[in-house]
């Protein structure tokens, strides 16, 4: 999958939501990357991706339960949480690796 290695070897720091259309949790953190994203605007890229269309990227990742979340940088995991998180709760995290 080129486009989610070019993805990740952003030097913006790149918040990966692994998620299914199936999962409740999944579709609460809709709204709050939503609040992520207009709190931090072009500091952070976010991107969801579906483990049900992409099953082995969620295998190369080790995704075993979802909502997922991985923070990338240059290419490297910087950051993984697996579940519902706050938006406010993703900010202090994502500032610590800017």
């Amino acid at each position: 999958m080129e486009r989610f290695e070019e993805l990740i070897t952003s030097n913006v720091p790149v918040l990966i939501d692994f998620f299914a259309e199936w999962c409740g949790p999944c579709k609460a953190m809709k709204p709050i990357l939503e609040e992520l994203k207009g709190m931090k605007g072009d500091a952070i890229r976010v991107a969801k991706i579906d483990v049900d269309k992409y099953l082995e990227l969620a295998n190369q990742y080790k995704i075993q339960s979802i909502p997922t979340l991985m923070l990338f940088k240059n290419g490297e995991v910087l950051w993984k949480h697996t579940g519902v998180m706050h938006a406010r709760e993703l900010k202090e995290v994502i500032e610590k690796y800017e």
